[in-house]
């Protein structure tokens, strides 16, 4: 589709709550700088440019030259993908719509001045910022877990890359009978469903080539976070005897040498392969700039109608760094939402229009229970402007009744498009 052609359809304009007689009235030369190449950062940049009109200049801040995405990772783990099927370079964003990409991390943000300062030590203005950082992991949350992690002993592979291929050669030289063990934090954390499907797919892995070999899932929370009917019945009929589940169980410490961890309840555990997964926080950069508003300081405050900071004028904050609203999950299919409602705020807010009233999310989550069956959760998120938060709408989305190769097929093609919808 054409720039203009875009510009003109009933989805951007919905976008941006406008009609069809909307015309730009952008200020010369104005500059959105997003910080992160992520779901969220990578679609506002691109959606910022389409909704433009391409009139707004973007510059994305990410040091990485590709992304590397963490749905469909856990394959990587099962053996069932390779990084490089999960891995989208950053030049369709320049290529195909103009987007500046800057290989560099951000030191620091002046809120009041509106400039970010790089690594490298030049600064950047901008009339408009977007942070984007993802999430930390919160070793120190964990005794000794820190210096395991930097030794390469326990790993947790929560951001896709070279982790994922360290954690997969560690399973790869398990021996047949050995144990894998995952701990899951107290939620919130990045991706409600991941570590039941990484479970189930390491589960997969073993079944067909470590057959006496077992998978550990030691949870935090009192019980599955997310489509747990679904993982409890694949656990019990198709890795009976593989999998064990245990609820409330939140990992305090961790010794690498002997392989154990220690929980709060009285009990040791003693695994092959520690993946020792902490509590998360808002990124870095967030916490460093003072975005970490809620939570204990963990997470991000937003104006949910435009994703604006709570703390920050003309910053906007997206994705898992942010205080999620009620039922809205940390994934990467919301971050990418998250980045077209600010975006269309945005070029609204530079252009002096109305910021549109009613902003509505979706979300799927497809989820592997092996390297071809498939279960999902989705939902429909409306922006409840009385009550200054969205709220999933009654009676939409569901999870599945079951896993099949069909969802398998579905949850690849997802996984394209929106690689596409953020990247390309």
């Amino acid at each position: 589709m054409q720039r203009r052609s875009f510009l003109q359809s009933s989805a951007a304009l919905s976008l941006l709550g406008l009609s069809a007689c909307a015309s730009m009235s952008i200020p010369a030369k104005a500059r959105v700088v997003v910080v992160g190449g992520g779901y969220g950062g990578a679609t506002a940049a691109k959606y910022v440019r389409l909704l433009s009109d391409y009139k707004i200049d973007v510059v994305l801040i990410e040091p990485q030259a590709a992304f590397v995405s963490c749905p469909i990772s856990n394959l990587v783990l099962s053996g069932g993908k390779q990084i490089a099927d999960v891995t989208t370079p950053y030049t369709g964003l320049s290529k195909n719509h103009g987007v500046t990409v800057v290989r560099d991390m951000v030191s620091s943000i002046d809120t009041a001045k509106r400039f970010v300062t790089l690594a490298g030590g030049s600064t950047i203005a901008y009339d408009k910022l977007v942070v984007s950082p993802g999430v930390d992991l919160m070793y120190s949350s964990i005794a000794g877990l820190q210096e395991a992690n930097a030794a390469g002993q326990i790993l947790q592979a929560w951001k896709a890359g070279a982790e994922t291929l360290a954690l997969r050669k560690q399973l790869e030289a398990m021996p047949d009978g050995g144990v894998y063990a995952i701990t899951i934090p107290e939620a919130p954390y990045r991706c409600p469903p991941g570590p039941y499907e990484r479970a189930s797919v390491i589960a997969g892995y073993f079944k067909a080539f470590k057959p006496r070999s077992k998978v550990l899932i030691l949870d935090a929370n009192p019980d599955v976070t997310s489509k747990g009917p679904l993982f409890k019945k694949v656990w019990a009929e198709q890795y009976k005897g593989i999998v064990e589940y245990r609820g409330q169980h939140k990992a305090t410490a961790v010794d690498a040498r002997a392989g154990v961890i220690k929980f709060d309840v009285q009990e040791d555990v003693k695994a092959n392969v520690l993946n020792v997964l902490p509590s998360m926080r808002a990124g870095a950069i967030a916490v460093q700039t003072g975005l970490n508003n809620l939570a204990n300081n963990r997470w991000c405050g937003v104006n949910y109608q435009t994703f604006e900071s709570t703390v920050a004028a003309n910053v906007f904050v997206l994705g898992d760094s942010i205080q999620i609203a009620p039922g809205m999950p940390k994934s990467g299919h919301m971050a990418n939402n998250h980045g077209k409602v600010a975006a269309a705020a945005i070029v609204a807010q530079l252009s002096g229009w109305d910021v549109n009233p009613a902003p509505m999310l979706t979300n799927t989550c497809y989820s592997f229970v092996d390297n071809k069956n498939v279960v999902h959760v989705a939902s429909v998120h409306e922006y409840v402007a009385a009550e200054k938060t969205f709220k999933t709408v009654a009676g939409s989305g569901g999870v599945s009744v079951g896993p099949t190769e069909l969802e398998g097929t579905y949850a690849l093609s997802w996984a394209s498009n929106i690689w596409a919808d953020s990247l390309i």
